[in-house]
């Protein structure tokens, strides 16, 4: 399984560089970055804190996504 995101096109719709998001929920545009390429899986504590910044619930902006399915 892998857990899959939404966080670039959330982002782009509210106009957020990965650097105000990262500044939002205080972590690094490196980690912001390693999120959304699906390289880093966030805490729950930082994936509710990047759903908040993004006027969003987490269960929108994350989904799980099993290997060999779409």
């Amino acid at each position: 399984m892998k857990l899959k995101n939404h966080i670039k096109q959330h982002r782009a719709r509210l106009d957020l560089t990965q650097q105000a998001l990262a500044e939002k929920v205080g972590v690094r545009r490196q980690t912001i970055l390693a999120i959304e390429k699906g390289q880093y899986v966030p805490s729950a504590l930082l994936a509710f804190k990047i759903a908040g910044a993004l006027g969003m619930n987490v269960d929108e902006l994350y989904e799980i996504e099993e290997e060999g399915k779409p």
